[in-house]
């Protein structure tokens, strides 16, 4: 590829470091990017592609590239968002579910000299991927992200869940069935198009998050619009798919996520409450575990996060982790004042489920007193 362009180069170790927006990266460098990533032993997780980097670049003006260069050549991409201080988050951070450096398994360059190069005192993430040797030592806590494998077909699936949660099982098929005949013929669609239908699971989930006392993840504006954008992403890495579960014409339940090739990244779930007592949620997830199957997509990644709806789907589970690298200096400090006392009570509230119950009970309690002063 020849040697580093542009003015955003900076020494390395064994090499140099080149930082740019994600737009601002070649073609050829892409390609590398994709190489690289089709070389781990990692899953196919497409938010590691470049898609997710490029479309983030579109709505978030922190967002960063480094390229790590080594023997003349590109050796690793690390992107990211740079904040005030030189305080750094994953890409995408919040809503990334899977975050790390793309590149060869052995670099020259270590944790501290890329975030020196970047301009970083700190770079912090939240879902960082198993195996991503040069930041998991800086981990503060591991998460389990909850999977559903259907490598072996959505028929081996099915058989697990018949055999481990029987009443699970059948409760939900009977729910389908119940569904279809008091509403109307329940259609599933895998790869919905109709942009009225994203629309509508936006609406879904904003509610969903104000019933819960959870902040409106699409009253954010970069948010709502990576979304969109990605709904037409489409690459064999990284596309956006849109699944929706339709009882008669009227849509009751929609997920949005993306896929690669073999692993489906369930992101937004959410359905209409009307239809709560036929648990259109877990009929959705059970047709778009068959769909992807078929489709030749061996896993389902759910994400990290305790849920009832997880522990009834699950087949396994992978660790994710929280955590900061960073480098000595007063960035450093201000970023452990900032942030490691809520991790620990966050952590403190995790290992204790009945505390965990009550903080849930407590945001719900809230959501609905602020609902009644408006």
């Amino acid at each position: 590829m020849g040697s580093p362009r542009g003015s955003g180069a900076a020494a390395g170790a064994g090499g140099r470091v080149r930082v740019v927006r994600p737009g601002d990266l070649s073609a050829a460098e892409l390609d590398v990017w994709r190489e690289l990533r089709a070389r781990t032993q990692a899953p196919e997780n497409p938010f590691m592609e470049p898609e997710f980097t490029l479309a983030v670049g579109r709505v978030r003006s922190s967002a960063r590239v480094a390229v790590v260069y080594e023997g003349g050549e590109p050796a690793a991409f690390f992107p990211y968002q740079k904040g005030k201080l030189g305080q750094g988050r994953a890409i995408g951070f919040g809503v990334s579910d899977a975050q790390g450096i793309i590149g060869r398994s052995q670099l020259t360059c270590g944790s501290g000299e890329l975030l020196r190069a970047c301009g970083l005192s700190s770079w912090e993430f939240d879902n960082l991927e198993d195996g991503q040797s040069l930041f998991v030592p800086d981990a503060a806590a591991e998460y389990a992200s909850y999977v559903i494998d259907v490598g072996a077909g959505y028929a081996a699936y099915e058989a697990i869940l018949r055999e481990r949660s029987p009443k699970f099982f059948r409760t939900t098929t009977a729910k389908e069935r119940r569904l279809g005949r008091q509403t109307g013929e329940v259609r599933f669609v895998f790869d919905e198009r109709d942009p009225a239908a994203l629309a509508r699971l936006m609406e879904w989930k904003s509610a969903q998050y104000r019933r819960t006392g959870r902040r409106d993840r699409f009253a954010q504006e970069w948010i709502s619009t990576l979304v969109r954008q990605l709904a037409h992403t489409r690459a064999p890495g990284c596309s956006g798919v849109l699944s929706v579960l339709y009882a008669g014409d009227a849509p009751i339940a929609a997920h949005f996520g993306l896929r690669s090739r073999t692993v489906l990244a369930c992101w937004f779930p959410s359905y209409d409450p009307e239809y709560a007592k036929y648990s259109p949620g877990l009929v959705l997830h059970l047709r778009m575990a068959e769909a992807a199957a078929a489709e030749g997509i061996g896993m389902l990644d759910l994400g990290r996060g305790a849920a009832e709806y997880k522990d009834a789907l699950k087949t396994g589970e992978i660790p994710v982790y929280e955590g900061a690298a960073t480098r000595p200096g007063a960035g450093a400090v201000l970023h452990w004042i900032g942030r490691e006392p809520s991790r620990r009570a966050h952590g403190f509230v995790r290992r204790r489920p009945g505390l965990a119950g009550f903080a849930q009970r407590g945001l719900k309690r809230a959501a609905r007193l602020r609902g009644a002063g408006r």
